[in-house]
């Protein structure tokens, strides 16, 4: 659980789900130090959600080692990890265009049964396009979505 608690590893793991990516390349698109890069980098890996691949040579001729998400964390329940995910979501979406942005937000009034038919049917929807895999000639794109109970008092009679 410790290794997911970070935004940061979380949007590793992001960056790393459809291509290999070296710690100087994370360090560079998330603009962090390498050094903490590479500590964040060591816990992922040494956890399985994140997997060396052979090494290559980079542009300057030195040795790199790029690294690919394993698909772990998807399977991973994380009690009590709703907070890091609101924040690495907040964290990926702060220099999108609004105008780039489809939300949705809607109230629903459900009976226990209801909601558990509610909650598979989403679970697997968003499973059923996990399993496909990545579209090779797609675009990337991000899902959040999250359901809760309202803090929505009845109205007073």
């Amino acid at each position: 659980m410790r290794a997911l608690s970070s935004p940061l590893r979380l949007r590793v793991l992001r960056l790393c789900a459809f291509e290999s990516r070296t710690n100087k390349e994370l360090a560079q698109l998330l603009g962090v130090n390498p050094g903490t890069m590479l500590h964040h980098v060591r816990t992922l890996v040494q956890t399985g959600y994140l997997a060396a691949e052979a090494e290559r040579t980079g542009a300057q001729g030195a040795r790199e080692v790029p690294y690919r998400a394993t698909g772990l964390s998807w399977r991973t329940s994380m009690p009590g990890g709703s907070p890091v995910l609101i924040e690495t979501f907040l964290q990926q979406i702060e220099n999108v265009d609004p105008d780039d942005l489809d939300t949705t937000w809607m109230g629903l009034k459900l009976t226990p049964e209801h909601l558990k038919e509610f909650r598979q049917r989403l679970y697997e929807l968003v499973n059923e396009f996990k399993e496909r895999g990545p579209d090779p000639d797609g675009e990337t794109y991000s899902f959040f979505s999250t359901l809760h109970p309202d803090e929505n008092p009845p109205a007073l009679s």
